[in-house]
């Protein structure tokens, strides 16, 4: 059989084994590319380990750059791999799971990153017995810095979750929690990127306006942003420790941040993350 130019007949045997995990993505956008590359950068899966399928070859040449197998057939990535990841669009999903159900077997394990589809959904139009995770990743993901949650449906058990994990946490930040928290993270860390970036550049533009050099300003504020992240995740303290330690009494920190008080900074982030949660369980229920 060949698919994308390569030569997939003599593909050996899926197995379960560690060493020769086979891992496909049914999608082959962004958000799926950030995670081969962590994969890959990690050693987790060798690229010849990988397939990938798209409708076309948009995205597919820079997988074949990276050394991944790749093809325009959504069945023959679950025939060739255990490991299945479904990247596709939203309203595009339904069709797919119709596609390649019938290839689906008891050995297969199949990882969502598709949002406001739930592992109910997801376990009702896929064989009953088939081993389903839900997983929202962020954006950040493509550069390894991503902040990921992931829900296990009725018949992953303790083994697919903790693989799940552990071939993840190359891509940054990574957690099993409830699936009603899934839309509360993508509130949170999926939309929060925008939220963060819009401050970056509000900071950026504060410098540039006492006059500082856009790109100059533009750098700094990212490192500002990017420090200021690790030491959260590096000391455990609160937030509001840190930013207690860094007010000085009458220095210039607690007075920027009065005026940052006076906009309501707090209260207009927190009626963001709920706007966008909201929003999510509304794509949800669509």
């Amino acid at each position: 059989i060949s698919a994308g130019g390569v030569t997939l007949g003599a593909w050996p045997r899926v197995a379960m084994e560690a060493s020769e995990l086979w891992v496909g993505f049914v999608g082959a956008g962004r958000m799926a590319g950030g995670l081969v590359r962590g994969l890959l950068q990690a050693g987790k899966v060798p690229a010849s380990n990988i397939l990938a399928s798209a409708p076309s070859d948009k995205n597919l040449d820079a997988w074949r750059e990276l050394g991944c197998r790749t093809t325009h057939c959504n069945l023959e990535v679950v025939h060739r791999s255990t490991l299945v990841f479904l990247a596709t669009k939203p309203h595009i999903l339904p069709g797919v799971l119709e596609e390649i159900r019938p290839a689906v077997g008891s050995h297969h394990i199949v990882v969502s990153l598709v949002a406001g589809v739930t592992i109910q959904t997801l376990q009702r139009l896929l064989p009953p017995w088939t081993k389903v995770l839900r997983i929202m990743p962020n954006l950040p993901c493509v550069v390894q810095a991503g902040a990921m949650v992931f829900s296990r449906g009725t018949n992953a058990g303790d083994e697919e979750a903790a693989l799940l994990a552990s071939l993840l946490s190359c891509c940054g930040l990574c957690e099993e929690v409830p699936e009603s928290y899934i839309d509360i993270h993508t509130g949170l860390s999926g939309s929060g990127v925008a939220y963060v970036y819009l401050f970056a550049e509000a900071l950026a533009e504060g410098a540039v306006k006492m006059g500082m050099p856009g790109a100059l300003a533009s750098r700094i504020a990212a490192q500002t942003l990017l420090g200021a992240a690790k030491m959260l995740l590096e000391t455990g303290e609160h937030p509001a420790k840190l930013r207690g330690d860094v007010c000085t009494p009458g220095g210039t920190t607690i007075y920027a941040l009065h005026q940052l008080e006076k906009g309501a900074l707090r209260a207009t982030v927190m009626d963001a993350v709920e706007a966008a949660t909201n929003r999510a369980c509304d794509m949800a229920k669509d």
